[in-house]
């Protein structure tokens, strides 16, 4: 019984320091200002960044969901919020077959073949310092792709496809410049948009209309109010600090953009969302 007494003192004293901790935090947290915008944080991270987050993504195995989403991107592709290249290692840059700018899912239609693989890839972020890592990365990982792949230092509410350097990827690959990306990927960057809605609008805009596909892995609210709580007590010091707002409400962004949902999937009790998602046709 001693020992049973002192184990159960001891919980209960450990208990009340983490709820101490986590009330203080909480505290300094909902003292803080912090600007919707805080993509700026990047910039003073990106050195760090891969090691600071690499031992939580293993643990969350986001390496294979990035992987299964990245592999579904086809034809020219559009990466925004690229930060540090964490999707580099999943791109199919094998040789294309087909022919034609959009995506033609069974292989149909006149001089238009089923697209395997990326034809071309753009990397864009709003933080020059997270380009370059991405670039130099890159270079790395896929030194005979160069010539297939651009750079870009551009805001992804604005982007199309001749700023962000994809008629150059294109022509370097023996292609027409794109009126269209076939695929934009973006991953974990709704949470440090200052109008992600606006975002994904203007997204929508430069995705191939009748088979372009637009794929999010993103984090954000779960199913759970308790943890929603704890979320947005401690937003501020993690938006502050980290650039991501983590409590946003990613399903409500995407309804609110007017994209036309084709998948949606959710994991870590509702906080990790992965969306396919395609421009809403056109009525009349």
């Amino acid at each position: 019984m001693t020992f049973m007494g002192i184990g159960m003192l001891t919980i209960s004293t450990y208990c009340g320091f983490l709820y101490a901790s986590y009330t203080r935090q909480v505290n300094q947290s909902q003292s803080l200002t912090v600007p919707q915008d805080v993509s700026d944080r990047y910039n003073h991270t990106a050195a760090t960044f891969d090691a600071d987050v690499d031992m939580s993504e293993r643990l969350m195995r986001l390496g294979r969901k990035r992987h299964d989403l990245i592999q579904m991107a086809k034809g020219n592709v559009l990466e925004v919020s690229c930060g540090t290249g964490r999707n580099l290692a999943y791109y199919d840059l094998s040789q294309m077959q087909g022919q034609g700018q959009g995506v033609v899912e069974r292989g149909q239609g006149p001089g238009q073949g089923l697209l395997k693989g990326c034809r071309s890839v753009t990397f864009i972020d709003l933080s020059p310092q997270m380009v370059e890592v991405t670039r130099q990365k890159f270079e790395r990982m896929h030194p005979r792709s160069m010539q297939r792949v651009s750079f870009a230092v551009a805001d992804a509410g604005a982007v199309n496809p001749s700023v962000a350097g994809a008629a150059a990827a294109a022509a370097s690959a023996g292609v027409a410049t794109p009126r269209y990306f076939d695929t934009i990927v973006q991953t974990m960057g709704l949470c440090s948009m200052p109008d992600p809605v606006g975002t994904l609008r203007h997204l929508g805009s430069i995705t191939e209309p009748q088979h372009g596909r637009i794929l999010l892995l993103e984090h954000g609210r779960s199913y759970y109010d308790w943890l929603n709580r704890m979320l947005d007590n401690l937003a501020p010091a993690h938006a502050d600090r980290h650039g991501c707002w983590w409590n946003r409400d990613i399903g409500k962004i995407v309804r609110d953009s007017g994209l036309e949902v084709v998948e949606e999937k959710r994991w870590h009790f509702g906080t990790t969302w992965r969306y396919v998602l395609r421009p809403r046709p056109k009525s009349g």
